[in-house]
């Protein structure tokens, strides 16, 4: 049943502790488009921003959570002022450790990269013989190797063109493909054993085998030894359905579409009403 989130319940809980203690850190898992920021912006409000900085500095654990690319989350984190903690990229394909060094993250590739099968996706892709269909496959955090450039501001970070024989031998933990009439290729590329997420009406994601935010988010979890009562996930779209779920708190921004609200435990406001602000306020202190 969903319930509203409302600044009432907020003041009371923030009346109670001024600290969350270490037994009493919460993981709190946020997406990023549509929750923090509109959709392929590099900036967060200064009151997200803001309610961020009060919930680290309780002692929880805040975890972006997005279908964006290693590349993509960075200004992210470093506009919020992130310089440690945990971050998901890629739809749950790829698991961050930041910090303050020079790449501003590290990454244990044998078990926080999830590499799909690159001509599995793309062989798939091509037999559909989708006009139009592009193709783009990450590289963390630099970028996509693509086989025609994408239009300036859908992807993040650099685009490197290859033709479609040599992307296919790439090694990679995601693949974009965009096209009209791209959703044709969903039951087929799961029908293969692949995750295939869509993003918007002519764009998909596709990753390696169950694989989700929600997936990540519990190798996450068990890392930091948060318990699952003490989970909380804010999101607005498709992908975030599994994360939602996962949490024991499941948090749907007020401007997310029916099918994605109807999972909820809540409802907050919206991404210009500072939703997420007032969840991350509602958990600043020990509950």
């Amino acid at each position: 049943m969903e319930t509203a989130l409302t600044e009432t319940t907020d003041v009371i809980r923030r009346r109670n502790v001024a600290h969350a203690s270490k037994d009493e850190a919460h993981l709190i898992a946020l997406d990023i488009d549509g929750t923090l920021t509109t959709s392929g912006s590099l900036e967060v409000s200064a009151e997200t921003a803001a309610a961020v900085r009060a919930s680290r500095m309780a002692g929880h654990h805040v975890v972006l959570a997005s279908g964006r690319s290693l590349a993509g989350v960075m200004p992210i984190v470093r506009a919020l002022g992130i310089t440690n903690g945990w971050a998901v990229a890629s739809n749950g394909a790829v698991i961050a450790f930041l910090n303050p060094g020079s790449d501003g993250y590290e990454l244990d590739v044998s078990t926080d990269v999830q590499i799909l099968d690159a001509r599995l996706v793309i062989t798939t892709a091509l037999n559909a013989r989708l006009s139009g269909l592009q193709i783009a496959v990450e590289e963390i955090g630099v970028g996509y190797y693509v086989d025609t450039v994408f239009p300036t501001g859908l992807l993040r970070g650099q685009q490197m063109l290859l033709p479609v024989h040599e992307l296919q031998a790439l090694a990679s933990p995601r693949i974009v493909l965009r096209a009209p009439g791209v959703h044709t290729l969903i039951d087929p590329l799961r029908a293969v054993g692949l995750t295939a997420t869509p993003a918007d009406v002519d764009w998909i994601d596709v990753t390696g085998p169950n694989l989700s935010k929600a997936v990540a988010l519990e190798t996450v979890r068990r890392r930091l030894g948060v318990p699952a009562e003490r989970t909380v996930a804010v999101g607005d779209s498709v992908n975030d359905i599994e994360a939602l779920t996962w949490a024991a708190r499941g948090v749907a921004m007020g401007g997310a579409p029916d099918h994605v609200r109807a999972v909820a435990d809540e409802i907050t406001g919206t991404l210009h009403e500072h939703g997420a602000a007032a969840v991350l306020r509602s958990i600043a202190v020990a509950r």
